[in-house]
């Protein structure tokens, strides 16, 4: 099932999304400093690639919260609530929840993404 959603999300926009993270993930690994914030796109391409079957999981610590609060004032907010409003939006219709369900983990992702950890998840 979760191939077939991945399917159908990389036609609806996700290929899209996906390519959009990777162009910004580079323009900000040209500076050293950038690097860090680059790495973190690299993260919500991957996830906005193939976002069914994964998990977010918060694993951070104070370096990472101070890092998470410099990225919430430079965009993370503003992209974590798009995802969020996308989200609620496909959440109107049955055939929309599964998609609007990945909206909100690409809305926690965006929020905090230093700290997280993508990884797949096994189904027995």
């Amino acid at each position: 099932m979760r191939v077939l959603g991945n399917i159908i999300w990389i036609i609806c926009g996700g290929l899209l999304s996906a390519v959009l993270w990777a162009i910004l993930g580079c323009l900000y690994c040209i500076t050293v400093i950038g690097i860090p914030v680059g790495l973190q796109c690299f993260k919500m391409a991957s996830l906005s690639l193939n976002p069914f079957g994964k998990d977010v999981r918060s694993e951070g610590g104070a370096f990472s919260f101070i890092l998470n609060i410099l990225w919430f004032l430079g965009g993370g907010l503003e992209m974590a609530l798009v995802n969020f409003i996308l989200g609620v939006i496909l959440c109107i219709t049955i055939i929309g929840i599964p998609f609007g369900k990945q909206f909100f983990k690409l809305a926690s992702l965006s929020l905090c993404p230093f700290g997280t950890t993508v990884t797949r998840v096994h189904f027995a």
